[in-house]
């Protein structure tokens, strides 16, 4: 009897123990992800004050594939990114990327940048219509009001065409709180340009 109470136990002891460690391993993940994007915009910084100073493609590490492109504010979402070329899924982890197939923020057409739900575009959540966003490219800085808001299945293509006016369009995974990486949704936030963001 005593032995078979010493077995269910330990059976119990070792189930608890995989399900903590698991618990702990699926959090460290978690806080990895979160401190690579954090760290990734600090060392994206320094690169980003030689591409103000006149330097191009500034490569924040050796190894990079991408620069930095521009810096995004969200004012009222207190958000300040530095926004890589390229979207590739690799740029993404370090911080957003612009579609290199739209144009250059400040230019005529869409401009689209994509970035991560859970790091660096979690601030979209919080963004209304009505709200600034800020982009400062290396010569000059730029202004751009949130005209729309949706959410859109990944084959609606339609949202990176050219929509008659200088435009910004931000994309991100939706919905914010998914636990599976893989969602087929898409969260918009498109953006036309002003010259007064104050008006």
């Amino acid at each position: 009897m005593m032995v078979a109470w010493i077995n269910r136990i330990s059976a119990r002891t070792v189930l608890v123990a995989l399900l903590g460690g698991f618990a702990l391993w699926n959090a460290g993940a978690a806080a990895y992800i979160i401190a690579k994007a954090e760290l990734a915009q600090v060392l994206l910084e320094a690169a980003w004050q030689q591409t103000r100073a006149g330097e191009t493609h500034v490569r924040p590490w050796n190894w990079a594939d991408t620069w930095p492109l521009a810096r995004l504010a969200l004012p009222a979402q207190g958000a300040d990114l530095i926004v890589l070329e390229g979207a590739s899924v690799r740029n993404l982890a370090f911080g957003p990327g612009h579609l290199s197939s739209s144009p250059l923020p400040g230019e005529s057409g869409n401009s689209v940048i994509i970035g991560h739900r859970d790091t660096h575009f979690a601030a979209l959540e919080a963004v209304g219509r009505g709200d600034v966003v800020i982009v400062e490219r290396s010569d000059r800085q730029l202004a751009y009001r949130v005209t729309d808001i949706a959410v859109v299945h990944e084959s609606q293509v339609g949202i990176l065409e050219d929509i008659g006016t200088d435009a910004l369009t931000l994309i991100t995974c939706y919905p914010f709180d998914a636990v599976d990486p893989g969602t087929s949704e898409r969260y918009v936030v498109v953006a036309e340009r002003v010259q007064d963001p104050d008006a």
